[in-house]
């Protein structure tokens, strides 16, 4: 006696038992608790920092490569990978699953401080880190424009209104801003006129630094009374 042969001298008690345990198996898929693909989050962590009229190659040789070494030697990096732009660097940093997120970003910025030695002192926004998930894809993108107001006028009420106010909606992780322009002011030089005072290229930018400052309420940039752009206080007559 095989085990087949009772299925075969009886087929409708075989065909109601397969139709059984077909309707059971169809029932009980939609409940079986297996993804096709499983949720795995990679700790990751994104350092930015800024540095205003730098070519892509100064960026990647006086930001990205030092912050890339102090980077290179965090316990539990699995990725580092870097892109540079003009005035941008941005370093994307990978972690083992079984890293903590919040002791990764410690040790980052630990090793941000340790770089900063090494960085260009004058860096438009000095280098900072934030949590990242890189499947993560914008949900939702704005753009801003007007026939009157100026650019610089938008971007600042981009930054300032406009993107503070998402960033405070429950449930948004990320707010960014791309295509900004910064007021800043342009400065002509006459190299006869500058040669003859004896004056050079970097006493021009001292004296800029010195007698300018940027109003952090309205970002303009503001000459201080009694200085000539050239040349230091102005003489009367």
């Amino acid at each position: 006696m095989n085990i087949s042969e009772p299925f075969i001298r009886r087929p409708i008690a075989t065909s109601l038992l397969m139709g059984a345990l077909a309707l059971v198996g169809i029932v009980a898929f939609p409940l079986l608790p297996v993804a096709p693909l499983p949720q795995v989050d990679f700790p990751t962590i994104q350092v930015t920092a800024q540095f205003a009229g730098a070519s892509a190659d100064t960026m990647a040789a006086t930001v990205a490569t030092p912050l890339e070494e102090q980077f290179g030697q965090i316990a539990g990096v699995t990725q580092l990978t870097s892109v540079s732009a003009l005035g941008t660097s941005v370093i994307t940093l990978q972690f083992d699953l079984n890293r903590n997120i919040d002791g990764a970003a410690q040790d980052v910025q630990a090793a941000i401080t340790a770089a900063n030695k090494t960085l260009p002192q004058n860096l438009t926004v000095p280098p900072f880190y934030k949590k990242v998930n890189p499947a993560d894809s914008p949900v939702l993108i704005l753009g801003t424009h007007s026939d009157t107001v100026p650019l610089t006028s938008v971007d600042d009420f981009a930054e300032n209104v406009l993107a503070q106010q998402i960033s405070q909606i429950n449930g948004v992780a990320l707010v960014t801003i791309g295509g900004q322009q910064k007021p800043a002011i342009r400065v002509q030089i006459d190299p006869v006129q500058l040669q003859a005072r004896g004056l050079t290229l970097e006493d021009v930018r001292s004296v800029l630094d010195t007698t300018t400052y940027q109003d952090p309420t309205t970002g303009l940039f503001i000459f201080l009374p009694g200085y000539s752009a050239v040349g230091g206080p102005d003489v009367p007559g």
